[in-house]
């Protein structure tokens, strides 16, 4: 219990960013694909996670886990808006390529 609250008055500040994806692999993709660069910043720490989003979805283990969740914590606002604009810059080109080169869509496309 004194470690979670020596996070919370070092790392004051807290936002949760959930993505719903559409399949599990998309969502491990675009967690790995993000969780590749670091944050440059002392000040701020960012947590990954795959998630279900319903009770239902936890039964299929990790095939339902089609959420990717991110946990960023810092020391002020100012350092967490910083933080959460990089990210969503990173997280639009993760997703655009998704959609311009992935596989499953590519097949979509060629079937209409």
């Amino acid at each position: 219990m004194a470690a979670a609250n020596s996070s919370t008055t070092e790392f004051p500040c807290s936002l949760t960013i959930s993505l719903p994806l559409p399949n599990h692999r998309l969502a491990s993709s675009a967690l790995r694909a993000l969780e590749v660069d670091t944050e440059l910043s002392p000040f701020v720490r960012r947590d990954f996670a795959l998630k279900s989003p319903s009770t239902e979805d936890q039964a299929m283990g990790d095939e339902g886990k089609t959420v990717l969740e991110t946990t960023y914590k810092a020391t002020t606002n100012r350092m967490l808006r910083v933080a959460v604009n990089g990210f969503m810059e990173s997280l639009g080109v993760v997703l655009g390529v998704m959609e311009e080169l992935d596989v499953d869509v590519l097949r979509e496309e060629s079937e209409e």
